[in-house]
């Protein structure tokens, strides 16, 4: 975090101005149709869809009651969560706002205030930063995988190691090997119908066959502009997911324009970008000039991506929308499986007429009787949710309604999606259909839905009719829903609404109407469908400067407990001997003023002898703290109760914790023991032990080890506490088939040799059996990529190859690692 960070404009933020929503006509709240959990008067005796006016529309509100969108003050178990919070985690708060005290260009952003990539996309970023009239390319390393989502906005970032980031902080550079840089370009022209999501989700799904992994993707080309930053910042996101180290989006008209709904003034983004265009970092459609020259190139063609509903049965069961009808008609005549319903072909066409609410309605084989849209896997792109409330506007508009015997709700998965669907005026219409908020919790996906009316299920089972839900959630397991639909879809928000309105799955939206308007007119999906443009322009206008507006108030504002929180004042940290939170670190216990050369390891144990695929998750200290494990030991001989521990996050300013849950992850398949447990065996005395308690022993007795393992050792979130907590246990070595790349320089950076396995060969193929003694020689002029001897206690000798990339790399490691080779900077 940058200290005393600025407004991103680098000036005066002029007030923006009052967002203008629709203001239709004040009305009584609409019913909540009688639940159970509704505590206010809201006219529970009115049933079925209001044919009259709005509800009063509720600007700028996060929390609204769940049942009838009146106002609530914030949730007594949310500031009871904020209270317990700064409670247990007082020492560790009171530590970070002692260093942004005594430390230079530190600023520490405090808890209630946002996420890390929210305030790094929303706050910090300067996409040029200005200092003293010289200007450079913003840039950002940080210790979450999601960091690259700074790349939609033009900024170079991607997620490294905590331990390399204490070290850039500390002055050490970054170093890494050029990489291959991938050209994807995006051309064609989006489908009208095709979300944000279903754009996202294609090219995540191209760079995953086109095999990325640890290289850097440039997206280039005329599709390119067609992207909202939005877009942008969900497919950079998507990284891990394509197993890119980052996807970079230059800057050009489109952010610019997104930046000054950000709040960035006039002289800023004039100085931004004619900077960008004098030293070409600017992505400009309209030039002439040549596009950079890639390793590889990839082409993706936004007019091949089309809208998908996934089901009936099973979420991997993708239907393209065109194809809707006659999917769902083969999925009737199909033999009773994963897709196929068996219904007599003289039995397809019946219909079941109902009377519900005093009128007559007609049921068939693909009726609705459910549609939720539920936002909990949108959050992170505004357009797909609007696009439902433009949708569901542009219906009331021209005169379409959802039949009232359909069950429709509303679930947004935060305070923030009702926001910015109330700011932008689209939740009374919405509201109109049907579609009322109904709670912030996991509603209908997992089976909470309200029950049909009576009259509705006693028609389908009558008829044995395949009525289907429709739900923008992640989950449509048959009869999840409801016991009496067994057709259910996933589908986007705005498809959701418009299947609603059609009232039934058996249908070719672009040859048949959704309904009849206003004048008997015959109403089409096209003719109400928002283009991309309208929900670009609300998206930046209302959307965007609205979050912007209310991240800098808090920034601003700060926090209450967080401004009232003491913190010392002195230079040095006083560390209390008492504390189980806060512990002054051991790394540096040895530390020497010159680094002394590599030293043998000799006659090492096999601390751990594990298989392929061991993650951080495996490694690292995680989760709740089990009550059986070292950590639990630890903390109750401090006097703590269970109920006390917290969690291996909350101390992990607590090396003597973290060490102990090192390895304590009950999936974890060591071969010595041959079933999953935080167990191994200390070979000198034979006993069965912890992890932890037998590293401790060895220890003692003054005995290094190492740890075989197979294929891809550390693969998962890059966490530094992986590389730390072996260190800690005295792991000198681990020696593997293959590493995922930021855990094998984590390792370095802890000092931690990485050694891997010849190809071809393995423990298997070299008959160890994990029990021997293991004898490695390091020779003084140590160079990337050696091979290097290993003898054992039986008398085999094996060579394996020193996976240091640079000589960086080897540096660090005759140091003892990145932290102790900064600190020797400071002796």
């Amino acid at each position: 975090a940058i200290q005393n960070a600025p407004n991103p404009g680098g000036g005066e933020q002029k007030p923006l101005a009052r967002l203008s929503p629709l203001k239709p006509p004040l009305r009584k709240p609409p019913p909540c149709r009688g639940h159970s959990g509704c505590r206010g008067s809201c006219g529970a005796g009115e049933a079925g869809r209001s044919p009259g006016p709005f509800p009063a529309q509720i600007e700028n509100t996060p929390i609204l009651c769940p049942f009838h969108l009146q106002p609530v003050p914030e949730p007594e178990t949310v500031l009871k969560n904020q209270e317990m919070e700064f409670g247990r985690n007082r020492e560790r708060l009171q530590f970070f706002k002692w260093s942004s005290k005594v430390f230079e260009n530190v600023s520490i952003i405090p808890p209630e205030t946002g996420t890390a990539h929210q305030v790094n996309l929303e706050y910090l970023s300067r996409v040029v930063f200005d200092v003293k009239d010289f200007l450079h390319p913003d840039s950002v390393v940080g210790t979450d995988s999601h960091t690259t989502m700074v790349n939609g906005l033009g900024i170079l970032g991607w997620g490294v190691g905590g331990i390399e980031t204490e070290a850039v902080m500390l002055g050490m550079p970054l170093t890494l090997p050029l990489p291959e840089v991938v050209g994807c370009e995006l051309t064609g022209t989006v489908s009208p119908f095709a979300t944000s999501i279903d754009i996202v989700l294609s090219i995540t799904k191209h760079l995953r066959q086109a095999d990325v992994a640890g290289k850097f993707v440039e997206f280039f080309g005329s599709g390119v502009s067609q992207l909202s930053v939005a877009d942008r910042t969900t497919i950079a996101n998507m990284c891990p997911e394509y197993g890119a180290i980052l996807s970079f989006f230059p800057v050009d008209n489109v952010t610019l324009k997104h930046l000054k709904h950000a709040g960035f003034d006039k002289a800023k983004l004039e100085v931004t970008e004619a900077y960008l265009k004098a030293v070409k970092l600017f992505r400009n459609d309209e030039s002439s000039s040549r596009e950079p020259e890639y390793s590889q190139v990839v082409q993706v063609s936004l007019s091949s991506i089309i809208p998908y509903v996934s089901g009936p049965k099973r979420s991997q069961d993708r239907v393209a929308v065109n194809n809707m009808k006659s999917d769902f008609q083969a999925c009737l005549n199909e033999k009773s499986g994963v897709k196929g319903f068996q219904i007599a072909a003289e039995k397809q066409n019946d219909i079941v007429p109902v009377q519900y609410e005093g009128n007559e309605y007609k049921l068939s084989h693909g009726c609705v009787v459910i549609a939720a849209v539920i936002s909990c896997t949108n959050n992170c792109n505004p357009s797909v949710m609007l696009a439902a409330g433009l949708l569901a506007k542009k219906a009331v508009e021209a005169g379409l309604v959802v039949k009232p015997y359909i069950r429709t709700s509303l679930s947004p998965g935060s305070g923030m999606v009702t926001h910015y669907l109330s700011s932008s005026g689209v939740l009374p219409y919405l509201s109109k259909l049907g579609f009322e908020v109904v709670g912030y919790g996991c509603s209908t996906c997992v089976g909470n839905t309200a029950p049909l009316p009576e009259a509705i299920r006693n028609a389908i089972k009558q008829g044995d009719l395949i009525a289907c839900g429709v739900l923008s959630g992640t989950k449509n397991f048959e009869g999840r829903l409801c016991d009496c639909v067994r057709a259910n879809y996933l589908a986007s928000p705005p498809l959701v609404v418009a299947y609603a309105i059609a009232g039934t799955v058996h249908i070719d939206f672009d040859t048949e109407p959704l309904g009849t308007g206003f004048n008997g007119k015959s109403i089409y999906l096209r003719d109400i469908w928002p283009t991309r443009q309208e929900l670009h322009t609300v998206e930046e206008e209302r959307v965007i400067s609205s979050m912007f507006k209310e991240l800098k108030e808090k920034m601003e504002k700060g926090n209450k407990r967080w401004n009232l929180l003491e913190a010392p004042e002195s230079t040095l940290f006083p560390w209390d001997l008492k504390s189980t939170y806060i512990r002054c670190p051991s790394f540096f216990d040895k530390l020497a003023k010159e680094a002394a050369p590599p030293r043998a390891v000799e006659n090492a144990h096999v601390l751990l002898f594990l298989g392929d695929s061991v993650t951080t998750d495996h490694i690292s200290p995680a989760g709740s703290i089990a009550r059986s494990s070292a950590a639990a030991k630890y903390l109750t001989s401090k006097g703590l109760t269970p109920r006390e521990f917290n969690s291996y996050g909350a101390r992990r300013g607590n090396d003597a914790v973290m060490t102990r849950g090192t390895f304590a992850n009950i999936k974890l398949l060591n071969k010595f023991i041959g079933k999953p447990a935080p167990k191994t065996i200390h070979f000198p005395s034979g006993q069965t032990l912890d992890v932890f308690e037998a590293a401790e022993l060895y220890q003692k007795e003054g005995i290094p080890v190492i740890i075989l393992a197979g294929k891809k050792y550390g693969l998962g979130s890059s966490r530094d506490w992986a590389a730390k907590g072996p260190f800690l246990l005295g792991v000198k070595a681990v020696l593997a088939e293959s590493y995922e790349k930021v855990h094998r320089s984590q390792l370095i950076g802890i000092g931690i040799a990485p050694l891997q396995f010849r190809p071809g060969e393995n423990p298997s193929t070299l008959g160890l059996t994990g029990r021997e003694q293991f004898s490695i020689l390091f020779p003084p002029d140590l160079l990337p990529r050696m091979t290097l001897d290993i003898k054992t206690s039986t008398g085999k000798v094996f060579s394996v190859i020193a996976l240091f990339e640079n000589n960086m790399e080897i540096t660090l490691y005759k140091n003892g690692g990145s932290l102790n080779f900064v600190a020797r900077r400071f002796l």
